[in-house]
């Protein structure tokens, strides 16, 4: 009995809720956009390039009942993200979640890697998030609540050969995370990062079987992560069950960064 009231009890957790998440049109973002709509919450899908993808998962989740909403932007640009903001006060008045997915990879080694490739990834990764918060905080301060979910990575925890740029941009991301924990902690509002591991999505499909064999037999439990392992656990994170929970990275990893 008391197993089924916990499941219901927590069935639409996130009703009346507006949550935006960046880079939402595929991968780990699409993810958790689908859960987050289940759980109730008006999901706005951020996306850059990928209007056709965000428009189908908008779709998507209204043909299951939930409620989506496409909007473009580049989350690297300033102006833009202000507004990007500036639209959805507008419309909904308030904004109660914050993912902070966007986020694109140009691996190389170090001595070959070019400048622009090294900006990019910190432009959008980390500078991305920087500008969605910057320009959201005042609103998550005056509600005096509010759940920000940063998507690091295991390799801004351990580093990655090849990866450089990308895990600079990660690790930087953590630091970010703690740092305006601290800032908006006294207001209510919680901001945690996520870490996935080695995770089934377009991008590790891409990869040489060779490749994906090293990338499993790096994990501890043997297996890849799936997305809705990630999206279960920025779900958390976005509801009350964990308003005493901030400043934290939790790492969806499989053991990787035992």
């Amino acid at each position: 009995m008391e197993e089924e009231i916990s499941k219901s009890d927590y069935t639409k957790e996130l009703t009346g809720k507006i949550a935006l998440i960046t880079g939402a049109s595929r991968g780990i973002g699409r993810g958790i956009a689908r859960k987050l709509a289940s759980l109730g919450a008006t999901v706005l899908v951020n996306y850059n390039g990928s209007e056709q993808k965000a428009q189908e998962l908008a779709e998507e989740i209204a043909a299951a009942g939930g409620c989506a909403e496409c909007i473009g932007c580049d989350v690297s640009d300033f102006t833009a993200c202000a507004g990007m903001v500036e639209q959805i006060i507008t419309k909904y008045g308030h904004v109660d979640i914050l993912v902070n997915n966007a986020g694109v990879t140009r691996d190389n080694l170090l001595m070959r890697m070019s400048e622009e490739d090294y900006d990019k990834v910190l432009d959008i990764n980390l500078k991305g998030a920087f500008n969605t918060m910057r320009h959201l905080a005042k609103y998550f301060l005056k509600q005096r609540s509010g759940k920000i979910v940063n998507i690091s990575s295991v390799s801004g925890v351990l580093g990655n050969a090849g990866q450089a740029n990308y895990s600079a941009s990660k690790a930087g991301l953590i630091g970010l995370t703690k740092s305006v924990a601290r800032e908006l902690a006294s207001r209510g509002v919680c901001v945690n990062a996520v870490a996935p591991g080695f995770i089934d999505t377009e991008m590790t499909q891409a990869l040489s079987e060779k490749a994906r064999e090293a990338g499993v037999a790096a994990v501890p439990m043997g297996r890849m992560g799936s997305v809705e392992d990630i999206a279960e656990t920025v779900a958390f994170l976005a509801g009350d069950r964990s308003n005493y929970i901030t400043g934290q990275v939790i790492c969806v990893d499989g053991g990787m960064a035992i």
